[in-house]
């Protein structure tokens, strides 16, 4: 498991557009304490910023590969980087 401070950039693909991925996204992170960003892409994917305690965010990433009820979660793409220092978790769009 994951402690201290981590920072990832995430990609979830399949369905998650349209289904309220972003909106659950932003309060799943908010219940975990974590700050960052989400937004959809052009290219059908979401695309996230999760920064926090690091068991938070790996409670977070396991919440990505399924997502809100009506998405269909086919791949979870994520890489460690440097935090942004975000102070809130927001919807970008």
């Amino acid at each position: 498991m994951a402690t201290g401070s981590t920072a990832v950039h995430v990609l979830i693909a399949g369905v998650v557009q349209g289904v309220g991925y972003r909106w659950s996204t932003q309060e799943m992170a908010k219940a975990q304490g974590l700050t960052g960003w989400v937004r959809n892409l052009p290219d059908g994917r979401v695309e996230a910023v999760f920064e926090g305690d690091g068991e938070a965010v790996e409670a977070m990433l396991r919440w990505c590969h399924q997502g809100p009820p009506a998405a269909a979660v086919n791949e979870v793409t994520v890489e460690h980087q440097d935090s942004e220092e975000s102070e809130t978790f927001e919807i970008r769009r």
